[in-house]
């Protein structure tokens, strides 16, 4: 042996927690708490009974659960059978999950019993998946009887996990192994399947862990989906220290702020719309909010005016992320915040980034371009999706493999980068490029807007033309015209919006993000035919 083949795996960091810290908590989620000596075994059980079955390195096991401390068991305990974990979102139609199970390659299925009709509607097309891998998990452990028979498609845990060892299984990890394949939230077509290795995982943990400040007195809260990449800034890098994780079952403004209060917690990630139901709430003065250190956004950028309230309200401890799942980031801390408005920070140790023009040229500060990310935590692919891995690639003068994000942004003279917005979101009006972050902006300062969503609809003149959706903030008047006269007032000729239109939601994916494709597609559907 030499130097070169020690490396320390997620796996083996998780059981030295177990060892070293065996009676401090480190998972909780509704009645199930379990400290890490237990946590540990639950994930060695689930492993074993895998490796048991024969699945291994190359298998792939998919997880369809709602967010539980058994949904984290199943996850986990796939990985540390030396497999690959495929979470799928449980907002899928039954055709939905069916595909990406067949994409996927995976052989079983872990579900509960609010996704069991779910699954059993997918599994009537895939064939694939074994059925002595069907495994039913019930209750806050994981441990309790589902209650009913099920015939012969699922196991019941209980039942299928009698007779797992607890000690850690006989897994020699490798750096390229498959650990996860997160799928896109795509809105056509088939999600790309994103490939995640050890290695980006373990940078993920570290580099995040890092930026973020925990240490293993970390108390750090899920509020979103556990199938959620997203959500896995609040379970990987607290897990990777030691520290405890809290998964809200769901999430509500008075389970957030309940959590808070009664664990302690001193990290969260919630995406925009999350904070803005937090600072509506009529009750925030009188929450006992003190422990919270670090509070993180991501998913779609947050409004200045929200940014300016969260600071106000909540406590100075925000952190503001970009990224994409592909594997790249940025981060701007609290003591940027202030004096860096409307920033998105600098790339999170370990990565670099460049801003690209069209032709794949490297453009200079205060130049908006494509934004290109590089680092240790990329993905090391589409799942079997070669052509459009290459398509996503560009590679610097050393012939580094950079990932084209879809953004559009620009780099000031410190090297802040500030996002304009996605490139195909982004509206050309009159030959004109329009973005719609700049207009949504001012349209949420009319004290009668919630939240806004700004796309470019056909125009027979100038191509297309912004447009507002707007959601009225409760108990006011929102006046379309009012809101139109207010936002114009201040906007550019070329960004004035022809019109505004009130809604009562916007379509969005797992972390919030609106699905701007969706809004745009009524409104094109005479055009394209």
């Amino acid at each position: 042996m030499t130097l070169d083949d020690v490396q320390v795996y997620l796996p083996e960091v998780w059981s030295n927690h177990a060892r070293c810290q065996p009676g401090k908590l480190a998972v909780v989620c509704g009645r199930g708490r379990q400290t890490w000596a237990e946590f540990n075994a639950s994930l060695n059980r689930v492993a074993n009974r895998l490796r048991e079955a024969g699945i291994g390195r190359g298998d792939r096991v998919a997880v369809l659960m709602v967010n539980s401390v058994a949904t984290l068991h199943a996850m986990f305990g796939i990985v540390k059978a030396g497999a690959c974990v495929v979470p799928l979102s449980t907002l899928l139609t039954p055709a939905q999950v069916a595909t990406l199970l067949k994409d996927s390659g995976a052989v079983g299925l872990f579900a509960c019993p609010v996704t069991r009709a779910l699954a059993e509607a997918a599994l009537e097309s895939c064939p694939r998946i074994r059925t002595d891998l069907s495994v039913l998990i019930a209750g806050p452990l994981g441990k309790d009887a589902v209650g009913e028979t099920h015939g012969t498609r699922w196991q019941d845990f209980p039942d299928w996990i009698i007779g797992a060892p607890d000690t850690d299984p006989p897994v020699r990890y490798r750096m390229e192994d498959e650990f996860n394949i997160i799928y896109s939230s795509g809105t056509t077509g088939l999600p790309k399947g994103i490939v995640q290795t050890h290695r980006a995982r373990q940078h993920w943990s570290y580099s995040n862990a890092l930026e973020m400040r925990f240490d293993n007195r970390a108390v750090a809260l899920a509020t979103t989906s556990l199938y959620s990449n997203g959500t896995m800034f609040m379970v990987l890098p607290p897990l990777f220290v030691g520290g405890t994780v809290v998964i809200l079952e769901s999430f509500s403004v008075e389970a957030f702020f309940a959590a808070v209060a009664k664990e302690r917690v001193t990290h969260t990630f919630m995406v925009p719309t999350q904070y803005i139901g937090i600072l509506e709430h009529p009750q925030l003065a009188q929450q006992d909010l003190s422990s919270l250190r670090v509070m993180v956004s991501a998913g779609s950028p947050l409004r200045d005016d929200t940014k300016a309230k969260v600071l106000e309200k909540l406590g100075p401890g925000l952190f503001e992320l970009y990224g994409f799942s592909e594997g790249f980031a940025t981060i701007i801390k609290p003591e940027d915040v202030a004096r860096k408005p409307g920033s998105v920070g600098k790339p999170v140790v370990g990565f670099e980034l460049r801003i690209l023009d069209d032709t794949g040229q490297v453009l200079g500060p205060n130049q908006p371009g494509e934004i290109a990310g590089y680092g240790g935590g990329l993905m090391a692919g589409y799942h079997e999706k070669p052509e459009a891995t290459s398509e996503s690639v560009w590679r610097d003068e050393r012939g580094r493999t950079f990932l084209r994000s879809g953004d559009i942004g620009q780099l000031d003279d410190e090297g802040f980068l500030y996002i304009l917005d996605r490139k195909k979101d982004m509206i050309l009006s009159g030959g004109f490029n329009v973005f719609p972050k700049d207009i949504e902006a001012i349209v949420a300062l009319h004290p009668a807007v919630l939240d806004v969503a700004v796309i470019g609809v056909p125009h027979p003149k100038w191509g297309e033309v912004p447009l507002a959706l707007v959601i009225p903030r409760p108990g006011t008047a929102a006046d379309p015209a009012d809101i139109q006269a207010f936002a114009n007032a201040q906007l550019s000729k070329t960004q004035r919006v022809q019109g505004v239109e009130l809604r009562e939601d916007l379509p969005r994916n797992a972390l919030g993000k609106v699905l701007k494709r969706v809004l745009r597609e009524p409104y094109w559907k005479a055009v394209n035919g």
